[in-house]
């Protein structure tokens, strides 16, 4: 699995992925996250106010545990927050949690229900790790199919996984809701990439170019978490 910046050509997929891809990237804020912070009494008021005890000790220890980061290296901010999330939340589908096919939780959200799918997982990482510091040019959330079944299935579904990136040329350590390690691309053959993306943009095809996507009416689930999350207090200076 090569999961660098380059991804592999969307032609090889449906062409409701472009559809997709249209959806969710339309009318993307791309100034939202130069410098995340997180407003922790503005996100603890409205715990409190939507979830109960439980939600919030996870949202003081997640406060506790990204306030003990900003002296560690990069390495160590990777690997302490994948096993934050690995030792606080379980997994859970959206039509258990939301009864809706496809629901992009904030990490207000995962943190007070105490479960969540891999795109609640990889998006409470990102906003995890850039609130540690990492610059958004090494976080990229990225779509693969993961092979279910064992190595010689055919099977696949779709998954979501966080790349972090060291330069823009290394290859990418995957933080994954699947699995507790945290590993380099060349050792999950079992994920193939599709395409990325962060708050700058979308990365997709066989180059390093910004896929572009025309404004539409309809809000995109990526619009719409990241305006939600900007109310419950992330992003908020």
């Amino acid at each position: 699995m090569a999961l660098r910046p380059e991804l592999t050509s969307l032609s090889r997929y449906p062409r409701q992925l472009n559809v997709l891809l249209v959806l969710l990237f339309a009318c993307l804020p791309l100034h939202l996250f130069s410098e995340l912070t997180i407003h922790f009494p503005l996100m603890q008021q409205q715990m409190a106010q939507r979830f109960d005890a439980r939600g919030q000790q996870r949202l003081r220890a997640w406060q506790q545990s990204l306030v003990a980061l900003q002296a560690a290296t990069e390495r160590e901010k990777i690997h302490t927050v994948n096993a934050f999330f690995h030792q606080h939340i379980g997994y859970r589908t959206d039509e258990l949690l939301y009864s809706q096919k496809d629901y992009w939780a904030t990490p207000l959200e995962l943190l007070g229900q105490g479960f969540g799918d891999c795109e609640d997982w990889a998006i409470a990482k990102y906003i995890s790790l850039r609130n540690a510091g990492i610059a958004d040019e090494k976080l990229r959330l990225i779509y693969v199919r993961a092979r279910i079944g064992g190595p010689q299935s055919s099977l696949s579904e779709a998954h979501m996984v966080l790349g972090y990136y060291a330069t823009p040329d290394a290859q990418p350590l995957i933080l994954d809701s699947l699995i507790s390690q945290v590993l380099p691309a060349s050792e999950r053959s079992d994920l193939t990439p599709v395409f990325s993306f962060n708050s700058a943009g979308l990365w997709a095809g066989q180059g390093a170019q910004k896929a572009n996507a025309s404004p539409t009416a309809r809000l995109s689930r990526w619009r719409s978490v990241l305006a939600r999350m900007q109310a419950e207090g992330v992003g908020l200076r």
